[in-house]
């Protein structure tokens, strides 16, 4: 199992839910958030429960912002929300360096 979600387990943790909810592509709510790493209108990087969350866009705003229960709302239009890990950053890494020698 990975890191972060063990479905056997029958210890109760006290790792907050994270959930990612989309409505019509046009705003996003996530919870779980441990802190914004750096957002501009094309792009947020959340650090998450359950790994760093990269979203992108298009007119990409914070709606709204909890830090004490962890939930970010982002309204705008949504490309792609990806989960970046160390194992798929490195093929991405090594593909593009090959891409541009």
């Amino acid at each position: 199992m990975n890191n972060y979600y063990d479905a056997g387990s029958s210890n109760k943790t006290t790792v907050q839910d994270h959930d990612v909810i989309m409505r019509g592509r046009k705003l996003l709510d996530i919870t779980g958030v441990k802190q914004v790493e750096s957002f501009d209108n094309e792009e947020f990087l959340l650090e998450t429960v359950m790994g760093f969350l990269s979203v992108r866009g298009q007119n990409l705003q914070m709606k709204n912002l909890d830090v004490d229960k962890g939930i970010v709302s982002i309204k705008g239009k949504v490309y792609d929300i990806v989960y970046l890990d160390e194992q798929h950053g490195e093929k991405a890494k090594g593909f593009f360096s090959k891409l541009f020698r």
